[in-house]
């Protein structure tokens, strides 16, 4: 584990630096650099989460290493106590509903600051951390797009999309989400930035269905952000992204102002987006078909990702109605 542990160490001292200068206390540090360490670790103000994923192919000559073993190591790499490293073993698919279910009971929390903003992470409880890091230059580009701008965010998780919007003066935002205390951690990230009026609204629904019954709305901004996979009782159907994108969008399109923009964003490998599907389904809801699609990727993926395929990103225009 010597090479891990060196190289663990060489780029944190290097990308402390950088996070120093650049206002951030959360970010990658380790991403599948070296063969048989296939995990990504990722600092969290003091603390470090580690994500392996164990290899698909069981007759492989390097074994994965234990988690036992990955937790000793990136504590003496960081210089932390082990305690303040939480190992999370990644399964297929886990960022559609298994990335919700709860694994631990702890409760243990940081709260970290990007671009002057705090953010609540649980680095215990769940697969994620309630906190995409790969994510963070969409972020920055919606907080300058948000200025007098009312802001849809749809699938809206802990509401770090809604934050940076909130913070570069939307003139309101509406977040939607089926789990209940999603919305709560999204209301306490607002909170913990003085960002908790009443201009900020929470809806506890399944974003299916609200995106059919509420096309009187009228957005100006919005973010989709979907898990590739999703199913669930509370849900009038199952989900999956590269079957189901060009209606989601089209129906997203249908609450959007002309020339309103739309973030699309998914972490599926091999994701395709379907332009033509698109324009067929807003045809047949009856929605101007897009006026621009442009994909943002691979500058919307941050420097200290090394894995440049983690998620795929367009920016959409919505057009004329």
């Amino acid at each position: 584990m010597r090479d891990f542990e060196n190289r663990i160490a060489k780029v944190f001292r290097h990308r402390r630096r950088w996070a120093r200068r650049v206002s951030l206390t959360a970010f990658r540090v380790y991403d599948r650099d070296i063969p048989g360490h296939r995990c990504a670790v990722d600092w969290y103000d003091g603390h470090a989460v580690v994500t392996s994923y164990p290899s698909s192919h069981p007759g492989k000559k390097i074994p994965d290493a234990s988690p036992g073993a990955i937790q000793r190591s990136v504590a003496r790499a960081l210089e932390i106590e082990e305690s303040k490293v939480f190992v999370k073993v990644r399964v297929p698919r886990s960022r559609g509903r298994q990335q919700y279910q709860r694994l631990d009971e702890r409760g243990v929390v940081a709260v970290v600051e990007e671009n002057g903003l705090r953010l609540v992470a649980n680095l215990s409880d769940f697969n994620d951390t309630g906190l995409f890091l790969d994510h963070r230059e969409t972020r920055a580009r919606l907080r300058e797009e948000a200025s007098g701008r009312s802001f849809l965010n749809l699938f809206c998780y802990t509401g770090s999309f809604t934050l940076a919007a909130a913070a570069g003066g939307a003139s309101s935002t509406t977040s939607v989400d089926l789990s209940k205390s999603y919305l709560e951690w999204a209301r306490d990230n607002l909170a913990k930035n003085a960002l908790d009026g009443p201009e900020h609204e929470m809806i506890r629904a399944d974003v299916l269905r609200w995106l059919r019954q509420n096309r009187d709305r009228r957005y100006e901004l919005a973010v989709l952000d979907p898990p590739s996979f999703s199913v669930s009782k509370k849900m009038t159907t199952d989900l999956r992204i590269d079957r189901d994108h060009p209606r989601l969008i089209a129906d997203t399109l249908a609450l959007l102002s002309p020339a309103g923009i739309l973030y699309f964003s998914t972490n599926y490998r091999g994701f395709e987006l379907d332009e033509a599907r698109i324009e067929q389904t807003a045809r047949e809801i009856g929605v101007a078909k897009p006026a621009s699609i442009e994909e943002t990727t691979p500058g919307s993926i941050p420097p200290d990702f090394r894995d440049k395929g983690v998620h795929r990103c367009f920016r959409v225009i919505a057009g004329g109605r």
